[in-house]
């Protein structure tokens, strides 16, 4: 059935107008309704247009996509409540992502809401690592932390480590990093604002300021910025593991691997966690594991989440509140699933099935048949 889809501010294609949600879909067999992200109209305007020529030159029924634009909540919320909408994809904060789906369960005929809301994606260096590679891990998670100024879903946000061998080059790498860093344009103003707020948040809660990237010359400039804190104060301070959308990190000294896996229990549900690892650090990763597959749809060892290969193996979601649903993956080619329901043919005369179930396959496609 209809889907509305919500586009993203912070990726005008991929996870817009034109991005894997309209496009697995649209693959699915379901019409779309797009409700366009207010922070870039033109783009949006001439991806729609693309999408209704390409409908049009496939022979596509012209309703099969739409898009529409607005601003405040009426325009969503109206989406939502149509009787008509069988799902619903977000990207974006969890506060929004949260009031659709209250509002979808709301509904007479409730309907699963696919959102994706928030995650730090927590990066962990174990000890032999960090006595090997302290240095270059710390330069590496700072430029991941800084591609689009640090608005990306899948930004490393916390990094949490030992303090023993290496820490003090970790310290040194990433301030460096940070320090050297210019101040970039962010999104939108709104953004802008919420990331001022988040680093603010940062020090209140106990956090102490490391380093900062150079002066912004921008009204929506965004600074760099190098927290710093203990793994107890971490521990009891809940703010310190939110978001903070932009260009900001917090590096937590823990005392002991203990601590650490304090740490790595101590968070909500994640899109990705990050080991760095040597041979010696085997018994601690086996430890380390378990909490984490708990918290988290994706494990990488020894290279950084962002950026991520698009494939059948990609798994971008994760336990609330990175998803409302952690069973599916909103990137990659299983990403379909959300849009699909399975139905049951029974006693069926074989000219009367689709054509993917009919015996001789006549679309040639690879089947399971009697589990074979």
């Amino acid at each position: 059935g209809p889907m509305a889809i919500f586009g993203a501010s912070n990726f005008p294609i991929a996870y817009s107008v034109a991005g894997g949600d309209t496009a697995s879909a649209l693959a699915a067999g379901s019409t779309v309704i797009l409700k366009a992200h207010n922070a870039h109209p033109g783009a949006s305007e001439i991806q729609a247009r693309a999408i209704r020529q390409a409908v049009q030159d496939s022979g596509l029924p012209e309703g099969v996509f739409s898009m529409v634009r607005g601003s405040g909540n009426a325009i969503g919320e109206a989406l939502v409540d149509h009787p008509l909408i069988k799902a619903v994809t977000f990207t974006g904060s969890e506060q929004g992502g949260m009031a659709l789906y209250r509002r979808a369960q709301q509904r007479p005929e409730p309907i699963p809401v696919f959102a994706e809301m928030t995650s730090v994606n927590p990066t962990f260096i174990l000890p032999r690592a960090l006595a090997e590679r302290g240095a270059p891990i710390g330069d590496g998670f700072v430029e991941r932390m800084l591609v689009n100024v640090g608005q990306a879903c899948l930004k490393p946000a916390i990094l949490v480590a030992v303090e023993g061998t290496g820490f003090a080059a970790l310290r040194h790498a990433m301030s460096k990093r940070v320090s050297e860093a210019p101040a970039r344009t962010m999104l939108t103003p709104g953004i802008h604002g919420a990331y001022l707020k988040g680093l603010c948040n940062m020090e209140s809660a106990g956090a102490s300021l490391v380093a900062v990237g150079a002066t912004a010359t921008a009204e929506v400039d965004g600074r760099s910025a190098l927290f710093e804190v203990e793994g107890e104060r971490f521990l009891a301070e809940p703010l310190l593991a939110q978001e903070v959308f932009g260009p900001s990190a917090l590096l937590v000294k823990v005392r002991d691997e203990e601590e650490l896996l304090q740490v790595a229990r101590s968070f909500k549900g994640q899109l990705s966690a990050t080991l760095h690892l040597e041979q010696d650090d085997l018994p601690l990763t086996r430890r380390l594991l378990p909490p984490l597959e708990r918290r988290t749809g994706r494990i990488v060892v020894n290279a950084f989440a962002h950026p991520q290969e698009v494939c059948f193996a990609t798994v971008h979601g994760g336990p609330f509140p990175a998803t409302t649903d952690s069973r599916f993956t909103s990137v990659g080619m299983t990403s379909i699933e959300r849009f699909l329901r399975p139905v049951a043919y029974q006693g069926f005369p074989d000219a009367l099935l689709p054509e993917p179930l009919r015996e001789g396959n006549p679309l040639g496609l690879p089947r399971l048949v009697d589990g074979q």
